[in-house]
């Protein structure tokens, strides 16, 4: 049974950082990528950052380039995103997933989710 616990959402005041983990278990890592959501109150959920599993090249949404970092090490079952100059909009319920793959378009189907950790950035 895959689980994926994520932690290190919180509070911040716009400019500041947070860093959050996804602790993963009973998950076979294979040719598929690894990442994480987003989903803000009233939008739809977006793809923030992956890992692509076959080369280990990073892929950011354009609102998040240049201020966050994803990482991941398998020896410790962990994939890492690190989050810098918050942005009100950044605001939303992070979400850890594997297992991804893109099934048409930009549009990614990922096998299984974390429970979500909240984001808040006030001004």
């Amino acid at each position: 049974q895959v689980q994926l616990v994520e932690s290190g959402g919180g509070s911040v005041q716009v400019g500041g950082s947070l860093r959050l983990s996804c602790l993963v278990s009973g998950y076979a890592y294979n040719t598929n990528d690894v990442g994480w959501f987003r989903q803000a109150p009233g939008k739809e959920r977006e793809r923030v950052a992956l890992i692509f599993s076959h080369d280990g090249r990073p892929y950011y949404t354009g609102s998040v380039k240049g201020r966050f970092t994803v990482s991941q090490d398998k020896a410790k079952n962990t994939i890492t995103l690190e989050m810098n100059s918050l942005k009100p909009e950044d605001t939303a319920m992070y979400y850890c997933v594997v297992d991804c793959m893109l099934v048409a378009g930009e549009k990614y189907h990922c096998g299984h989710w974390g429970q979500g950790t909240q984001v808040t950035v006030s001004s």
